[in-house]
């Protein structure tokens, strides 16, 4: 198989081509290798192989399932792969090896898919670029003089580049829904609850944190969901699925929904006037499939967010000082950043009654946004607040800023995703638009708590809309 026919191909596309025997695991295997070798170096998107590991699972024989064959990527973060070091962008973990597969590492196994490397993070993920002191930055593929966001920013520039057709990422503020935005893809939060997160921890980052796929269509992040969906052993509690499949749902007409939408940002950062552009475009498409448009947004303190999101300090604290000497690692400025070490310091000095305070804020929010969507179906706002920065401009190594004051300059980029990190419903970024300069420009819908279904409807009847898997990065494998 060509580069050229590999990458006109979706996920589920490539595994029909498995399943027809039109082609081997092993032979994709070896042309993603080559789209990768061709168009990583520069982009800095892959930062290590599992080509071995691949090598020995198709060897084995691979599970039959919806993604067999497929060639994928995970995050060096959040997931762990037996025999692998999971350095979670960070010095400090470099060798850090895992014993054994997670639950849902062992849920990409058995969906099929073959991982043949691990994609750049940001240290701890406590960035919304992907610029680590570890590996160095990732380069956005549609201008390589910006960033791909974060946290997820290798994996998005490797879709997006066509070295795979989909990756792992995970979200805690945004962190699959803002690179989907700087890249031209399509990102779902899911509900929280509805992927494991064992065997080691029953909730991450208080439920702020849940992990998906970054991909080029709506079906091939449906049908992932399908397949790691549900709860594992132990789990603390868990989000049903409905009676129809994910994909099922992706395939089916949404209905006439009531969508309300709004450009302005609970913070009072002000948004670029592309990414408002972006939003009366969705609205208006909306309008024209037929469904009803209204300007309204919650009414939300800001303080809240600001708030619900102090417990990245002392998840950090509980981290370097409990979990990290029982690996005999010591925290220290020789290895980790700046502000990762300001925001554990600060997790320090939180008290009992502080910790309260966050999970107060958390549940407040949950309610007023569960309020809301009881008169709406879905909340069209910007992904992002301005265009995907420049590299540097997120500097995490500075050691002037305090934990606050970097927590208020990360959510001047991402003003809209993290509210519904906090609430825990199901969000998405969908590639609506690109900028008069070629950038793209991600629009945000945010739906009730367990309604994946009717986001992923909404997102297969704006895809077929307005298609944007044709249009393609200067940097791409070919």
């Amino acid at each position: 198989m060509k580069i050229s026919e590999y990458t006109a191909f979706d996920a589920l596309g490539l595994a029909e081509l498995v399943r027809r025997r039109e082609v081997t695991p092993s032979e994709l295997m070896d042309v993603a290798s080559t789209a990768i070798e061709q168009v990583n170096p520069a982009l800095n998107a892959v930062i290590s192989s599992l080509r071995d590991d691949a090598e020995r699972a198709i060897r084995a024989g691979l599970p039959e399932g919806p993604f067999t064959g497929v060639p994928y990527l995970v995050k060096d973060l959040g997931i762990l792969v037996a025999g692998t070091p999971t350095g979670m962008g960070s010095r400090l973990f470099q060798g850090l090896v895992s014993s054994a597969d997670d639950e849902l590492m062992t849920r990409f196994r058995r969906a099929g898919l073959v991982s043949l490397g691990k994609t750049n993070t940001p240290e701890l993920g406590l960035n919304v670029v992907t610029e680590p002191a570890a590996h160095g930055p990732t380069r956005n593929p549609w201008r390589p003089d910006r960033t791909p966001g974060g946290s997820s920013g290798g994996a998005a520039a490797a879709v997006a580049a066509r070295m795979v057709p989909m990756a792992h990422g995970n979200d805690v503020a945004g962190s699959i829904r803002i690179p989907s935005s700087c890249c031209n893809l399509f990102g779902l939060k899911p509900t929280r609850g509805r992927v494991p997160t064992g065997p080691i921890e029953g909730e991450v980052l208080m439920g702020f944190a849940t992990d998906h796929v970054l991909t080029r269509s709506v079906r091939d992040s449906a049908a992932l969901l399908d397949a790691i969906a549900g709860p594992d052993a132990g789990a603390p509690y868990f989000t049903a699925s409905g009676p129809r499949s994910f994909l099922e749902e992706a395939r089916s007409p949404p209905g006439r929904l009531r969508i309300a939408f709004t450009d302005a940002s609970w913070s009072g950062v002000p948004v670029h006037d592309e990414c408002k552009l972006a939003v009366r475009r969705a609205a208006a498409l909306c309008e024209q499939l037929g469904h009803e448009v209204v300007p309204a947004r919650p009414e939300i303190a800001w303080e809240k967010v600001r708030i619900a999101f102090r417990m990245l300090l002392s998840y950090h604290a509980h981290m370097f000082d409990r979990v990290c000497p029982l690996y005999g690692l010591a925290a220290g400025r020789g290895t980790l950043e700046a502000t990762t070490l300001t925001m554990a310091e600060a997790g320090r000095r939180m008290s009992a009654v502080d910790l309260h305070d966050v999970l107060v804020a958390r549940d407040q929010l949950a309610r007023q946004l569960g309020q809301f969507f009881t008169q709406f179906d879905a909340l069209l706002t910007p992904t992002l607040a301005t265009l995907p920065i420049p590299p540097g401009t997120l500097d995490a190594d500075d050691p002037t800023v305090s934990a606050e004051g970097w927590l208020d300059r990360i959510f001047e980029f991402a003003a809209f995703t993290p509210l519904f990190n906090v609430n825990g419903s199901p969000a998405m970024s969908v590639p609506l638009h690109m900028s008069a300069d070629g950038l793209p420009v991600g629009v945000h819908f945010a739906g009730r708590y367990a309604d994946d279904a009717t986001l992923l409807r909404l997102a297969g009847q704006l895809e077929q809309a307005a298609p944007w898997d044709k249009r393609r990065p200067g940097i791409c494998a070919k």
